[in-house]
Formats: C-alpha cells, structure tokens, sequence
C-alpha cells in the first residue's frame, strides 16, 4: 500500500480522504491557496504545500506545482477528489510521466467517457440505452433548430465536455435557440475551455438514478447499487439517497449490468459512477459517467459498509479487488443533504461570510463530512459546498427522521446556508412519499418557501419553545433585580399561568405556560393545543435547545433578537416570534406598521464576485427582468436583472471587476 499520497483537492473532500488514510497508516500531504492557508484540511493533514494565490487557475488548477509539491514531499500517488483537475486526463498523463499515481481510472477511460459525445457513442456500442437525441457536435444554431424540430422541442443542449451542470439549455421553441446556443458555447468555454456541445431530447420531469461501480485493473467490475439524485437546483444535487423508491431488484440488476459493461468497454478501472434518467414510464437513459468520486458517495457507504477511497487506493496501488459481485450486501437506507453557502430566498445566490458558529449534529446514525469550522472564511473562489449530513436508517423513514433531526441542530452562523432548505425539502410530503423528480424544487417551492402551508404543530411547537426561552430570560432579569427592590411593602406572589400572545408572520397564537424552571417540567397551552414540556437549564448564550416534548426530543435553533424578538429554526421552517404579554399586545395594535421601502432607480449586486460583462451601455433603454450584468461567483454565472423599465443613466461596473453584495452596479434615471 502507498506509505505517503497528496491530495490535489480542498475542503470536505479532503478531509474526507484524510480520514481513511488515517485509518490505513497512509501519510497526507495537502495543498493550498494563499486564501485557505488557515484552512481545515490544511490543518488535518501531515504536511502541507502553498501553491499559489487564491484564484483556482493560479492555485488548484496549476498541474506542475502540484507535480512539483508531491516530488519534493515525496509523495507516491495524487488523489485528486472531486472537481478540479479529477476528470482531467492531461494531468493523468503528466502524473504517469512524472513517476506518480493517479488515484482515479487511466487518462484513456478519463478522455473517452469526459467527452459527452463520444460517451454515448461508447454506451450504445456497450449495449446501453441513451436518450434520442443527434450524436455530433453542434455547428451552429441552425443545425440545432434543425435537429431539434426533426427530434422534438423542448431539447436540451449540453456540453461535451465536463458536467455538473454548467453550460446546459433546456430549449422550448426555434426562437429561443440562438441565444440559448450562445450562452451555452460561452459558460462551456468558460468552464471547460472547450465550446463544443450537443444537443439531445429534453426528457421531462425524469428521476435522476446513478450505478457505483468499482472496476480493477485485472479486468473485475462490481457495482454497488443505485443512488436517486432527482432532487437538484441548477442541475446541482441536494439531496442523495441509497436506494431508490423507483427501482426494484430486476431494474437494479440491469442497471448494474448496463453500468459494468460501459466500464468495461472504456477500459475503467478505479471508482466511477454511471449515471442514467428514468422518464415516467420507468425506461432509462444512460446520462453520462463520472470519472471519479462522487459528492454523494458516503450514502453507499452507509449501506454497504464500504470505504470507497480506501477501495480507490488499494486499487490504484495495483490489487485486485477481494469483491465479488454476490459479496456485495445492502441494509438499510441512507440519505444525504449537501450543506452550501448559498442563499435560497434569492434564487440560490453564492454567500460568503465567516463563520462565527459552528456546531455540528451528532448521533448513532448521523455521518457529517465537513471542511469548515468557526473562524473560516467562506470566500467567492471556490465552489460553495461546505458540508454533507448523512443519515442512515433501517427503513426510509426512520432514515428521513434521523437527518430531520440533524438537519434541525446544524448550527452555521455567519454565513447564509441552504441548511434549512433542505429541512423544508426532507419534510415535504411529496418527499416523504418519494414521489420525485428533477423538477422537484421548481414544482413544489416558490423562491424558499414549501408551496403547501408548514405543518402547525410545528408551527406551535417553535412558539412554544421560543415563548419558553422568552419567559426564561425575562425571569432571569427580574432575579438579577431582587437585590434593589425594597423590603417595605407587599409582596409579589407568583403566577400560577403565565399568559402570552405570539405572532409569526400570519400566524397569531395564544399561549399559557404553567411550570417553573427549577424542575424544567411545564405544561404549555398553544391555542386549544397542550403539550407537556421538559427543559434544561437555559444557556442564553447557545443556539440549539433539545427539548422534550410529549415524549419526544426536538432539537430546536433559536436566536434571541432583543426585545420581543426570537428567530427559531424546525423542520425547515424558518420564523421570527413576537412575543408579547397581554396588555402588550393590545398596546402593540397601535403601533405603526414597518414600511418596506423599494428602491428601483439603481441596481445592486446581489452577490460577491467578478464582473463578466456589461450587456448594456448609457443611454439604453432596458426593461422589468432584462439581464445587464454578468457576475460570475463560486464558478458560476448569474445575470443581473433590472428592477425596473428605465433608461441607462450611469455605468459603475466594468469587466474584470470584483464586486461585493449591495455595490450599485447601474444607475437609472429617475
């Protein structure tokens, strides 16, 4: 076994890697940008290389200084992770010739399965399905119209090289082809310094399936089950799962014969993923294969009981692999939410911050891979993935419930997260039925909020809880004033009920609370609800509460925002309580209502990053909704659009330029 390897990677990934090197006696060696030099894995690892400044073309994406950072360390092999240099087939070969090993499949499977088109060329030669669609690379825009009308509107034109995502159209008329064909040639050359794309039937509303496998030099390919991706924003995953509720024992044996033939066919060895939709009548399309780790591995871990980068190791090291087919044993079901610094009110925007608290969930069957903890910076340069929770549970259910809970006691403070968007997803009842595709999100949110009403015994149980901390703290500023009070005159005898009124946005509730917070026990009255409360002793200065209710512990997040004022945090749902006593609330009827005031005369960057271009110049006359700007954050491109009709009074942006959330870019005539 290699005895000292570096990672060519940052963040979860690797330190994720660092773990199960650790636990095989394998040293690491980490790289890092000027940026990340305080950075978790930097700290994790046995030694540590700078290789440049924090831009990933003059840092991460730089092949000789990751060369020249495992030969002076001594290093024998290189695994790259995920993204990056990971499915670059150039720094295979460089590595090859420079006497390492790349942990990862040989350069030739890397360039025959990375190229879309050639992929699929490869899939139907292995006798696996693909989606209709014209194999070749697109010219121009006309030929696109043209295959289009011949195969069907809406289509979808994608890349031929690189994933994830990027440079994807989806195409619903003629009309809309020339300039969606441009878009995607830009954002691929951008992505992929390549503009070549294709163009293939748009299948609607499919699930998202993907096969593990694992594929020796010797000829061997196992798989390792299926993993449902379906729920994505961006064509970016959020939620991963292991096993599906759409594939049963035959289909999961024809897409584990469908995903070892093309391995065998390209020549793979090492860890990959095949990648497939499945449209309504359950018929699935090979999609694409990732030539590396996948984000969402650690699901099938969870059900096998496998260490995929300990099997990526020992395979790249040269042995053959001890698994057969008939060995390969699933239990359970396992669930995984990706944890982003991204904002999901505003469409799903880039967040940078640094982060000022940080407490990870913990439990029996809760899993976190993470890459940040307090005091990190989460800058613009990379990708925004922070974290994975993973859960795991006998049944499906019992699975969902275990990350609710975790999901409820992730605690990220100073930078925005998608943590409790991805509560609200987890509790959705289309998602507790399964009943999912990649059009999840768009059909069952609008913005960050859950189309259906929150559930109101959750709703009840957060003004509960935020009334309970609220009744905590004016108590404690009442004994904290015993000592001043006189000892002439009448004596204050206690409450038997504390009574309170609470708003929530809509929602008004009225509560009675009977207890006291020696003994932690009260009886708690929402409206016509009552429910039998045991708390801990209150630590004003924390964020998380696990409360006993009816029986069962909640994990609640809760700040505490002065006043009347507490923010809580459950299953997703995300409110800010007021909390006031009777005679307040009356009080409270007459005072004046908050003003939003909108200001359309000027347009704000909505996010930190690089300006890409400015599509409009002084003078022109734009309109509610036209994209002017192009700002590119966390390698990924986003217009700006005006907020009103107008004409163009003032430029404050330029091409190159960095920029920061609220810097006005356009200004307007009034």
């Amino acid at each position: 076994m290699f005895t000292k390897i570096l990672i060519a990677n940052r963040g979860e990934i690797a330190v994720r890697i660092m773990k199960t090197c650790k636990r095989l006696g394998i040293q690491t060696v980490a790289v890092y940008s000027e940026v990340d030099s305080r950075s978790l894995h930097v700290q994790q690892a046995d030694e540590a290389c700078c290789i440049g400044q924090a831009r990933a073309t003059e840092s991460y994406l730089v092949m000789d200084r990751l060369i020249d950072a495992a030969l002076s360390t001594r290093c024998q092999a290189i695994h790259p992770g995920y993204g990056f240099l990971s499915e670059n087939a150039a720094f295979c070969d460089m590595l090859t010739q420079a006497g390492l090993v790349f942990i990862g499949p040989p350069a030739s499977a890397i360039t025959r399965l990375g190229d879309k088109i050639a992929s699929k060329e490869l899939a139907v030669k292995a006798g696996v399905s693909v989606v209709p669609g014209h194999i070749g690379v697109l010219k121009h825009a006309d030929e696109a119209v043209a295959i289009a009308e011949t195969i069907g509107f809406p289509v979808l034109l994608k890349p031929a090289a690189g994933g994830g995502g990027k440079g994807m159209r989806i195409v619903a008329n003629p009309a809309d082809m020339k300039p969606a064909f441009t878009a995607c040639q830009e954002e691929t050359r951008k992505a992929f310094a390549d503009n070549q794309i294709f163009i293939e039937r748009f299948i609607e509303d499919p699930r998202h399936i993907e096969m593990q496998i694992l594929a020796d030099r010797y000829g061997h390919v196992i798989h390792l089950g299926e993993r449902e991706c379906s729920i994505q924003r961006r064509y970016q995953k959020i939620i991963e799962e292991t096993p599906s509720v759409a594939v049963d024992e035959p289909l999961r044996q024809k897409m584990g014969q469908m995903a070892c033939s093309l391995a065998k066919e390209a020549g793979y060895t090492n860890a990959g993923t095949v990648e497939f939709i499945m449209d309504q009548d359950r018929n699935v399309y090979f999609l694409e294969m990732n030539t590396r780790l996948q984000v969402e591995h650690p699901v099938t871990e969870m059900v096998t009981g496998l260490d995929l980068v300990e099997y990526q190791l020992k395979i790249a090291y040269g042995e053959p692999l001890a698994l057969r087919q008939e060995d390969v044993g699933f239990r359970g079901h396992s669930i995984e939410a990706r944890i982003c610094a991204e904002d999901p009110a505003r469409n799903f925007l880039p967040a940078i911050g640094m982060i000022t608290r940080y407490a990870e969930p913990k439990g029996r069957n809760v899993r976190v891979d993470s890459g940040i903890e307090a005091g990190r910076l989460v800058n613009m340069y990379y990708d925004s993935l922070l974290a994975k929770v993973i859960s795991w549970g006998e049944t499906r259910e019992d699975a969902r419930k275990s990350l609710v809970d975790a999901l409820n006691g992730y605690h990220i403070e100073g930078v925005v997260t998608n943590v409790d968007f991805a509560g609200q997803i987890v509790n959705h009842p289309e998602f507790v039925n399964g009943n999912l595709t990649t059009g999840f999100i768009s059909q069952h949110f609008d913005g960050d909020r859950m189309k259906v009403p929150p559930q109101p015994e959750h709703l009840r149980m957060m003004a509960a809880t935020a009334t309970l901390l609220y009744h905590a703290r004016q108590n404690s500023i009442r004994d904290s004033l015993k000592p001043m009070t006189t000892a002439v005159g009448g004596v204050s005898r206690p409450k038997i009920w504390y009574e309170y009124m609470v708003k929530a946005e809509d929602d008004i509730f009225s509560l009675r609370l009977q207890g006291n917070l020696e003994t932690g026990n009260w009886t708690v009255w929402v409206d016509e609800s009552q429910y039998q409360i045991i708390t801990p002793d209150f630590e004003f200065y924390r964020r998380r509460i696990r409360l006993s209710i009816n029986g069962q512990k909640r994990m609640f997040r809760l700040q505490f925002g002065g006043n009347q004022f507490t923010r809580a945090a459950f299953c997703g749902i995300t409110r800010l309580f007021e909390i006031y006593t009777p005679r307040e609330w009356k009080l409270a009827q007459f005072m004046p209502k908050v003003k939003k005031q909108i200001i359309d005369h000027i347009l704000e960057c909505p996010m930190p990053g690089m300006v890409v271009d400015v599509l409009v110049k002084v003078g022109d006359r734009v309109y509610r909704g036209q994209e002017l700007v192009i700002v590119e954050s966390m390698k990924m491109e986003s217009g700006v659009a005006s907020p009103c009709d107008g004409e163009v009074a003032e430029i404050l942006a330029e091409k190159g330029q960095p920029v920061d959330t609220g810097n006005v870019l356009i200004r307007f005539k009034p």
